[in-house]
Order: structure tokens, then sequence, then C-alpha cells
């Protein structure tokens, strides 16, 4: 198998375009780009002040799926839960259709 091959079956990089593929998924993720480490109260006062109109449910299931996709990451202190933004997804990738060799493949 070349290094494409095993980044392909690896991590699940399907689900990453399945998170992707949502409107108000990726509204979430650009709201996590400029501001990292939200509550999820923020997060939806920010999304309706952009013109969704999701409910807090909504939010936490399109939560759930970038959760699993790897893109962002929740963490919780107290009674409060923070998401994070994680690009590594995407940089396995990016890294997958790159020009150049893969070290165990030459």
């Amino acid at each position: 198998m070349t290094c494409k091959q095993r980044l392909a079956y690896r991590l699940g990089v399907g689900d990453v375009y399945k998170a992707l593929a949502d409107p108000t998924r990726r509204a979430i993720l650009d709201e996590l780009q400029d501001r990292s480490g939200q509550t999820l109260f923020e997060l939806r006062v920010r999304l309706t002040g952009k013109g969704f109109t999701s409910t807090r449910q909504a939010i936490s299931q399109h939560l759930a799926v970038l959760s699993e996709a790897g893109l962002v990451v929740v963490r919780r202190e107290g009674r409060y839960m923070f998401i994070d933004l994680d690009t590594s997804p995407l940089r396995q990738i990016y890294e997958r259709w790159r020009v150049g060799t893969c070290e165990s493949d030459t």
C-alpha cells in the first residue's frame, strides 16, 4: 500500500468530508477559527447573529459530528464545556494530495 492509500484508510477521512458537507458545521468551524475555546452558549449566540437559527440541541448534534471527524475537541471545566478547533484532520487530507513522495514509497 502506498502512503496515500494508507492515509485514505486512516482516521476516517470520509468523516471529515461528511462533517464539512453541512453549511452549519462549516459556520461552526469558521466561528471557532475566529475564536477557539467558546462555550456552547457563546457559539450559539454568534451563529444566531450570522443568521443561523439552530437550537442548542441541533448545535450539539453538529458538534458531535465534528468531534467524530476530529475537527473539534470538547473539554469540560467544571460545569462549562469549551469547544476548540483542531485542524489536524485537514492537514492529513492536504498531505494526501501534496506533490512529492512518501518516505516509505521510495
